[in-house]
């Protein structure tokens, strides 16, 4: 017999089922940004951040009359705290892809030294992250969840490689100092998408097996 708290979370996940749908349009569009220099994107991530945001607080409400309504279990505390949390997640992943094309508008156009670089492979890494996560969530998947924390330390060496690349450049002529900031920016914030898909990770990991992987090195 299914109970009304069932019906509740499953309403609340199907918000975060298109929440994240939008999440990572956001991100896939202000990638499509950079790396096809379409200034037009802009304003294409930040209406949709409008959207993301009034979900988010749809979802936070939803979360804490669940909370105040039902008699939770276990069971139904892990989904309910791991909801807010991702929902969390997903917000502050629709934040950065507007930073990201706002960066990417304060440029005149792209340097001469993003042909050096390995951008696009770099941001198509951190896509793959976020839609990895976003599966593991939709499938309650934890083996998707662990394989994008997996991804983590990769992703942290492909930029800081980046990052050494562009220094380099800065140095090397001082033109290159303003956008070689700006892209050192950009590349801050990829990283920072990252966390993000890997603490949306870390929570479906622990909703499907009641365990924590916060902190913790894996095998």
């Amino acid at each position: 017999m299914e109970r009304p708290i069932d019906i509740q979370l499953d309403k609340l996940k199907r918000r975060l089922i298109k929440m994240s749908s939008i999440v990572d349009e956001q991100v896939d569009n202000a990638i499509n940004c950079v790396v096809n220099w379409d200034l037009e994107l802009v304003k294409e991530v930040e209406n949709s951040d409008k959207i993301v945001d009034t979900l988010d607080v749809k979802n936070e409400r939803n979360c804490h009359k669940i909370f105040a309504l039902n008699q939770p279990v276990a069971m139904d505390l892990r989904v309910i705290t791991s909801a807010l949390k991702i929902n969390s997640n997903l917000e502050r992943i629709g934040d950065i892809a507007v930073k990201i094309v706002e960066f990417c508008s304060e440029l005149t156009s792209l340097p001469d030294f993003y042909q050096n670089l390995r951008f696009p492979e770099v941001a198509d890494y951190t896509r793959k992250m976020i839609k990895y996560s976003i599966d593991a969530f939709i499938g309650n998947d934890h083996k998707i969840a662990r394989d994008v924390l997996e991804m983590e330390n990769q992703l942290d060496k492909r930029i800081k490689n980046e990052v050494q690349l562009i220094k380099e450049f800065m140095e090397f002529e001082k033109s290159n100092i303003a956008p070689g900031l700006i892209f050192y920016s950009i590349y801050n914030e990829l990283e920072h998408l990252g966390n993000h898909a890997v603490n949306i990770s870390e929570e479906v990991y622990f909703i499907v097996k009641a365990q924590s992987l916060k902190h913790q090195t894996l095998d």
